[in-house]
């Protein structure tokens, strides 16, 4: 094998694979990225046995052929070479190391074959459709702060994706929840994509999918099945195990008669909760709400630290209500709103309150309140 790249293209997909690599790992050729020289690409593989995301980028390829190396090092030599710099990899048919030679730099790195790397990529999809990668990047960014990191609940470790009746339209929903808070995020339902089984993507999918989808504007080509799904945009690819599991009948948690209706500034909600915040224990991180006629009050009282109230004009006609949340949840869900007024739709004390941007419909936010 003999190629030379140039150190930018080769750092940015280095960026993309080795994210998903465990620092850790008890299987060594898990530790590595599959290099693959062939035409005038390199591709570069790497996985962990759940989510594995392949790229493609351009090479001057004089010998074609393949090796594994260790992912995170290579990572940091090509980081700490120069921007512009041209890398050339070599390695002879016999030698169990790798040469990387850029400018007077030179490392000879240990490989393992690469006929030991697994492939993750096998398998039918039985459903497949186009989406835009702005749309879809929309749709898990307002979810993803709601996926539980609890692993005794798995089924709650991902975001719940299926497809739903709307109001003479068929609609794609993304839901996620930990048990405290629940986000549900809908759009029009891509073409290609009726049918399509309600899949748990996994919260490291979904973050690895989240980067991919920064640097991406054009469309994304899904492809899914009921215990794999794949997403490709541009050059790269991430192929993922979906979790197995039943996602809880998250409809029952959605309230329905909550008539007492808060509009709030959202960027004067969201500053006022992180003052008084401040004084909140680590443990508890509660605020209460006092809200009455075009009044809120937001007080926190912690014995160890002291108090804080903040006092806001907020539009509300109805029964005074003390209610208290996570200061933690409030502000991950004000970061989510797009319209600069929040919608606060509350019951009681006791029950779950439903928070929804003034201006757009297409997401819904559910929060449990605390004692305070």
């Amino acid at each position: 094998m003999r190629l030379i790249t140039e150190r930018g293209v080769l750092f940015k997909a280095l960026n993309h694979v080795t994210s998903v690599v465990e620092r850790r790992n008890t299987i060594p050729i898990l530790s590595n990225v599959l290099l693959e020289a062939k035409g005038n690409a390199l591709k570069l593989t790497a996985t962990d046995l759940d989510v594995e995301v392949v790229e493609s980028i351009a090479a001057e390829v004089s010998q074609e052929g393949g090796t594994t190396v260790a992912a995170h090092i290579i990572h940091d030599i090509v980081r700490k070479l120069p921007d512009g710099a041209q890398i050339e990899f070599s390695r002879g048919p016999d030698e169990s190391r790798m040469a990387l030679v850029s400018g007077h730099a030179r490392f000879a790195l240990q490989v393992l074959p690469p006929n030991d790397f697994p492939d993750l990529s096998a398998g039918d999809m039985s459903h497949a459709f186009d989406v835009s990668a702005k749309d879809l990047k929309r749709l898990i960014e307002k979810a993803r702060f709601a996926i539980s990191t609890e692993e005794t609940r798995y089924y709650l470790n991902g975001i719940y994706l299926h497809e739903v009746a709307g109001e003479g339209t068929q609609l794609l929903r993304a839901v996620a929840t930990d048990g405290h808070r629940l986000a549900q995020v809908e759009m029009d339902l891509p073409e290609g994509a009726k049918d399509i089984p309600g899949v748990i993507v996994p919260r490291k999918t979904v973050q690895e999918l989240h980067k991919i989808l920064e640097e991406e504007t054009a469309s994304v080509h899904v492809e899914l099945s009921e215990t794999k799904v794949r997403f490709a945009c541009g050059n790269v690819t991430l192929t993922s195990k979906l979790i197995d599991g039943t996602f809880p009948d998250y409809g029952r948690v959605i309230p329905e008669g909550n008539d007492k209706e808060m509009r709030v500034s959202n960027a004067e909600f969201a500053h006022a909760v992180d003052r008084v915040s401040t004084l909140s224990s680590e443990k508890g991180r509660a605020v209460k709400l006092n809200i009455s006629d075009g009044k809120l009050v937001l007080s926190v009282n912690n014995p160890d630290s002291g108090s804080a109230t903040e006092e806001l004009e907020v539009d509300y006609k109805g029964e005074p209500i003390e209610i208290g949340f996570n200061a933690r949840y409030l502000l991950d869900i004000s970061g989510q709103l797009e319209s600069d007024t929040a919608r606060f739709l509350l019951a009681d004390p006791g029950s779950p309150t439903m928070v929804r941007d003034s201006s757009e419909s297409s997401a819904i936010y559910v929060l449990m309140p605390m004692r305070v």
